[in-house]
Parts: structure tokens; C-alpha cells; sequence
């Protein structure tokens, strides 16, 4: 390995690294279930309009995504990171100026609850580009570390408040603003991409010679894909040798500036023109670097199928997801009241960050397995990544069915601890699957197109749990409320997406089944033509 080739190693670990720590700091909105309850008590709120500050956090985390997308692949991921890391701090310091004064209004919570979204979603896009973009042929492991950061970001926030801020919501919230500003800050510094510095392969003689279904075999993608069966090659005529990255594009590795990564990115990494093809199990032939072929971004994706199945897939999981990690603060409360009225408030408090840990730290594991197991799936079983969000699905289900039926509050946490697994998994191998079925190009902007889809299921699955728990709560004649009716205090909200999850694992196995018989046609189609 030359030392150039070294260099650029140990930049996209160093920037691998940097993309973790700003992740980390990105998913603050996942710890609100450990600071709501006490918020909206001080500030005399219901659980509707709690729900609906903490709702405003998912909204700046997902609308903008398109633009913002837009942005980091044409300018580069830092100064998304940038600017991210100033509306975390602008974000959640007027929250804790508001605890501490126990005044504010509603619309103005939820403006400054936006911002806290939005800078993560700024910043998070940016680290998790620099990722796919670093490590092209084993994009799946490389942005599950950022993305299983990103959910074990409210369990390492929960686990510093509590060690150093213990019982202190005001402090918290403070922590929130300059913790997450200086870890997204801090990695700025070192958030650079490296494209491959490798030889590039040219088709020799023999493969110019090949019949033309055989050359179309070997750009067919693996399924789930909408890839161009077509795509260029490199052009003919050239000497089957390898030949080097011009220095000119060395030198650029180099740089310390992003601008024009992905222009870079097609001019260095090499073309792959073999498609690996094997049995099918649940999926189809695997092309190892498909995502650089594909291009579909914009409103191209408003006519592809493709994004319409997983548009629905990720409304219905992430949905589901957020009103469990939104309010699972209020499923502890209510249980514990019901089953030991004599509980005081400090134990609620503790209850509710335990669950809010456990949730973070299977978050956590989800994202790293599905991210890990998915490049499993495509490079040893040749099988579609597709297969992880059926077993999200079937978690989910499963989380489902435990909140529709524990009334101890001890086990609780199989609520918590499945939620959090499913929900990982759903977003660990997500981004990959975007990047293979539309390009790498586009990837952050597709992303955003796709992080839509939760704003609709996780605004109506919150409210709807908010309207469900107030109507069993009562209020005090000081304005508090409270839900001391145990499982009756959310159940109908459970049941709801109990069928919801049903409903989304049918899609998804319809998707397995809709990619191998359009798969099986296409090769029979390319061996008659053979």
C-alpha cells in the first residue's frame, strides 16, 4: 500500500470517528420522554401539548430534509455540521430558560423544540454522507456506527445527567445545549472525505467480445434497485492494464475542503463492471458497488415504485417508533401510579430515564447489527437487505403486543427494550438501501425525501396518544394532571399501531416477493436472449 494510500486510510477512519461523535450528539430528540414529564408539570402543560412540543423536535428533524439534503450534496457535509451545531444550542437554551422561569408559551416551546430537530437533521445528514462516502464498498458497516450513535444518543446524555446532574431537569436541559453543540463542534474539525485512491479495471478484449445479453447480465442490480442496466463501462479500446488516479485527483483527497466530494468521488473510485451473481435467497444477483451505476434523485422519485414501498414502510415503522420513544416516560408513570399510588416523584423521574436508556441502548444494537447484517446478507448469503426490515417489522409487532398486554411495571421494559431494538433496525440499514436503490449521488436528498414519511404517522400516532391519555387523566385544581388507570391510559393508542405494524409487515414481505419475481424475469429474459 503506498503511503498515500495509508494516508487516506487513516483519514476516512479519523473522519469515521468524527461522524460517530457528531451522531452521538445528533438524536437528543430521543431522550425528550426523560425531561417532558417534569416540563410540562412546571409549566402546567397536558400531555397533548407535551406531545406536541416533543412532536415539533421529530418535525425539525425530518421536513427540511430534502432541501437540507440538497445542500450536503452540493456543498459538502461540513457546513451542514456547521450550522447544526449552533441551532442544537440555540435550540435547547431557551427551553431550559423556560423550565427555570416556569413560563412560555406553546407555539414558542415548539419553535424552539424545531430547531433542536433541525440542527440534528443538519448535522447528522452531513456525518453520515462523509460515511457512505468514505467507505463505498462497505457502506453498510460504515454508517452503522454513526447511525447506532445517533441512537445511543439519549442513553449517553440520560447517563451524564444522571451521574453529574442527578434530579435536576433545568440542568439537564442545559447539558443538552452544550454538550451537543460541543461534540458536534469538536467533530467538524475532522469530518472529511477521502475517495478511494485505487487502480481502475477496463474491459480487456475478451469482455468488449462478449454477446450483448451478457454484457447486460453483467449490470443487472440486485433487486430492490432501480438501477440502469445499461450503464457505462469504461470505454472501449483501452489496454486491459490497470491504470492509476491521476495526481490531480491525489492531490484533492487531500484537501480540507468538501465542496464537489461527489464530483470527486465518480472521478476516483473505480468503476466495477462485474455483478456478482449466485442462488437467489429472497433476493437476487448482488452488485457490490450498484449505488455509484443509479441516479435517481428529485421528482424522478415520485415515479419509481420502488420509493412508494419504502415510503410506506418507513411511515408506518418510524411512526410507530417515535410515539413509543416520545412517551414512554408517560406508559412508566401510569403504570406505577396505578399499581403503587404511594410512589413519589423522584422515583418516577429515575423510572422514566431507566426506560429511556434502555430504549437508547437497544436502539443502539439495532442500528449496528441491521447496518453490520445487512452487508452479511448482500456479500455471504446474496440475499436482499430488504430481509432487516422484516425483522424490524416483526419486532415491532412484538413491541406492540407487550404494551397491549403488561400491567406490571416492572416489565415494562420489553416495551422499551423492543421498541428501541426494531427501531434501530429499521434505520441501521435504511440509508443503505436508499443508496443502492436510487445512487449514492443523491443520497442525502433522497434521504430527505424519505424522512417525510414519518412527519404524517408520527404526528398522528402522538396526538392520538396524547388525546387517548388525557382523556383518562385528571386535573388537580392547580392545573397538574395526572393518569392513574394503569394500561387503560394508552392502550387504545397501542392497538392502533398494533395493526399499523401488521399492515407494514404484509408490504414488506409483498416487497421480498415483487424484487425475485421481477428479478427471475429478468434473467429468463437475458438467457433466452443468450
Amino acid at each position: 500500500m503506498h503511503q498515500q494510500d495509508r494516508d487516506a486510510h487513516r483519514g476516512r477512519l479519523i473522519a469515521t470517528v468524527a461522524a460517530t461523535v457528531i451522531s452521538l450528539a445528533c438524536g437528543t430528540n430521543y431522550v425528550y420522554s426523560a425531561w417532558a414529564p417534569q416540563f410540562a408539570e412546571r409549566l402546567r402543560l397536558s400531555t397533548t401539548e407535551s406531545n406536541l412540543i416533543g412532536l415539533f423536535g421529530n418535525l425539525g428533524m425530518y421536513t427540511l430534509g430534502i432541501p437540507i439534503g440538497m445542500f450536503v450534496d452540493e456543498r459538502g457535509s461540513r457546513p451542514a455540521v456547521l450550522a447544526g451545531a449552533f441551532l442544537l444550542a440555540i435550540g435547547y437554551a431557551p427551553l431550559c430558560i423556560s423550565f427555570e422561569k416556569a413560563a412560555g408559551s406553546v407555539p414558542v416551546l415548539c419553535f424552539f423544540s424545531y430547531l433542536t430537530g433541525l440542527g440534528g437533521c443538519m448535522a447528522f445528514a452531513g456525518a453520515v454522507k462523509t460515511s457512505a462516502l468514505n467507505w463505498p464498498t462497505h457502506r453498510g458497516t460504515a454508517t452503522a456506527f454513526p447511525l447506532a450513535a445517533f441512537g445511543l444518543s439519549a442513553f449517553f446524555f440520560s447517563f451524564v445527567g444522571a451521574v453529574f446532574f442527578p434530579g435536576s431537569t433545568s440542568s439537564f436541559l442545559m447539558l443538552l445545549a452544550w454538550g451537543a453543540f460541543g461534540l458536534t463542534f469538536s467533530g467538524y474539525f475532522f469530518l472529511k472525505v477521502f475517495p478511494r485512491v485505487s487502480y481502475q479495471e477496463v474491459p480487456s478484449e475478451a469482455s468488449e467480445s462478449q454477446p450483448p445479453a451478457r454484457q447486460r447480465a453483467r449490470s443487472m442490480t440486485e433487486p430492490g434497485t432501480s438501477s440502469n442496466p445499461d450503464a457505462v463501462n469504461p470505454s472501449p479500446g483501452t489496454s486491459s492494464r490497470a491504470s492509476p488516479a491521476s495526481d490531480a485527483s491525489r492531490a484533492a483527497i487531500s484537501s480540507d475542503t468538501e465542496d464537489g466530494d461527489d464530483a470527486l468521488l465518480h472521478e476516483t473510485l473505480p468503476l466495477i463492471p462485474d455483478v456478482v451473481t449466485a442462488d437467489i435467497i429472497g433476493g437476487a444477483s448482488v452488485d457490490q458497488d450498484v449505488s455509484h451505476r443509479v441516479d435517481i434523485r428529485g421528482w424522478k422519485l415520485l415515479f419509481c415504485l420502488d420509493f412508494w414501498q419504502l415510503f410506506a414502510i418507513m411511515a408506518i415503522l418510524a411512526g410507530t417508533g417515535l410515539m413509543t420513544i416520545n412517551n414512554i416516560g408517560n406508559d412508566a408513570n401510569a403504570l406505577w401510579r396505578h399499581y403503587n399510588p404511594s410512589v413519589d416523584e423522584p422515583f418516577l423521574v429515575s423510572h422514566q430515564q431507566i426506560h429511556v436508556s434502555i430504549l437508547s441502548v437497544f436502539n443502539f444494537v439495532g442500528r449496528l447489527l441491521s447496518g453490520i447484517g445487512s452487508d452479511y446478507l448482500v456479500k455471504s448469503l446474496h440475499a436482499s437487505r430488504i430481509w432487516c426490515l422484516a425483522v424490524a417489522c416483526g419486532i415491532f409487532l412484538l413491541a406492540q403486543v407487550c404494551a397491549l398486554q403488561i400491567e406490571m411495571p416492572q416489565k415494562l421494559v420489553f416495551v422499551s427494550g423492543l421498541s428501541g431494538l426494531a427501531y434501530g433496525g429499521l434505520f441501521g440499514v435504511f440509508p443503505s438501501i436508499v443508496a443502492e436503490t436510487f445512487g449514492i449521488r443523491g443520497l442525502s436528498q433522497n434521504w430527505g425525501f424519505m424522512m417525510l414519511a414519518p412527519v404524517a404517522s408520527g404526528n398522528v400516532f402522538n396526538l392520538l396518544y396524547g388525546r387517548i391519555y388525557d382523556h383518562h387523566s385528571v386535573v388537580e385544581p392547580d392545573g397538574t394532571r395526572s393518569c392513574d388507570d394503569g394500561i387503560a391510559c394508552y392502550r387504545t393508542a397501542y392497538a392502533v399501531t398494533s395493526t399499523a405494524c401488521a399492515l407494514g409487515l404484509f408490504i414488506t414481505l409483498y416487497i421480498i416477493h415483487y424484487q425475485r419475481v421481477r428479478y427471475l424475469k429478468a434473467k429468463d429474459k437475458l438467457e433466452e436472449e443468450d
